[in-house]
């Protein structure tokens, strides 16, 4: 097995993941990922106990437990570039042997939790609502990156959302993944189910206009309207797709669940979204905590 040379694994001086600035002992099995760094200490406040604090630019990391259940919670900024960095180092911190470079004989499994902020793209999805994503369809081009497989079933669903939507060759072509179905199943009552977009961009990329016209000026009515079976869009973000793409393809446990701040159809917007948020971080908190997965 070759060894991976210092260019491409990164450590720290104190042997740390670089960007993470996390070592293997640091970080939980299970972990919930926020964009917003100031987001972290929202979780971790309802920990019981928290064992390690770290800090290296947006990416803070907390460790502790609740109960007999130990958890972290990363910061990951925002954005599908972000999110290559995040998985791909969590990956490595638990199935890389550091020392010596190489990957390990023996593979985890991480259960990863995205807990976030988006938008709904239904009529009937109200601001201050929960989304769970069965699946994360990315209009971005990471994944594109990588030497994935995909299932006959969900290349049949990619081709339907690219006929219906319309989007044009110039664009990148979008990626999907479904979300993990044993997570999944944790989180049903008071929860909406449908596909996440993940956007490269909040303005353009998510239909809005301030001084410069879009190139895809119908594309929210064609999320919005897009039918495949039982499957909708229901909510547009910056991450799902890139954390599902990433983390199943190297045997990870990914589901994202959402705050709804907005609803782009009847353009209302949450009357206090920090309320929101943390109503959505308490409830995926006693969920996670209580239930073996």
């Amino acid at each position: 097995m070759n060894r991976i040379g210092e260019s491409e694994l990164i450590l720290n001086e104190r042997g740390a993941m670089y960007h993470l600035d996390a070592r293997p002992e640091e970080m939980a099995d299970t972990i919930i990922t926020v964009g917003d760094p100031g987001r972290v200490n929202n979780v971790s406040k309802h920990f019981d106990s928290i064992e390690y604090k770290c800090q290296h630019r947006e990416f803070i990391t907390h460790t502790g437990y609740i109960g007999k259940k130990r958890l972290s919670v990363v910061s990951t900024g925002i954005g599908p570039d972000n999110i290559d960095i995040v998985i791909n180092e969590l990956d490595a911190l638990h199935n890389m042997d550091l020392d010596n470079r190489v990957p390990k004989t023996q593979l985890k499994s991480l259960n990863i939790i995205r807990v976030g902020t988006s938008g709904a793209l239904q009529e009937d999805i109200p601001p201050d609502s929960f989304v769970v994503s069965t699946h994360g369809i990315g209009l971005d081009n990471l994944m594109h990156f990588y030497s994935v497989e995909t299932s006959v079933a969900e290349n049949d669903i990619l081709q339907a959302f690219v006929t219906q939507t319309q989007l044009d060759n110039h664009l990148s072509y979008p990626y999907l993944t479904p979300a993990n179905t044993r997570l999944m199943n944790l989180f049903f009552g008071g929860f909406h189910h449908g596909m996440t977009v993940t956007c490269p961009g909040f303005y353009g990329p998510q239909g809005r206009v301030l001084r410069l016209g879009l190139a895809q000026p119908y594309l929210v009515d064609h999320l919005t309207s897009f039918r495949y079976g039982n499957f909708r869009v229901t909510n547009f973000e910056m991450e799902t797709a890139a954390i599902y793409g990433l983390g199943k393809a190297l045997g990870h446990r990914c589901l994202s669940i959402s705050s709804i701040v907005a609803n782009r159809i009847t353009k209302k917007f949450s009357d206090n979204p920090s309320k929101s948020i943390e109503n959505l971080i308490v409830k995926t908190l006693t969920i996670l905590a209580g239930e073996n997965y």
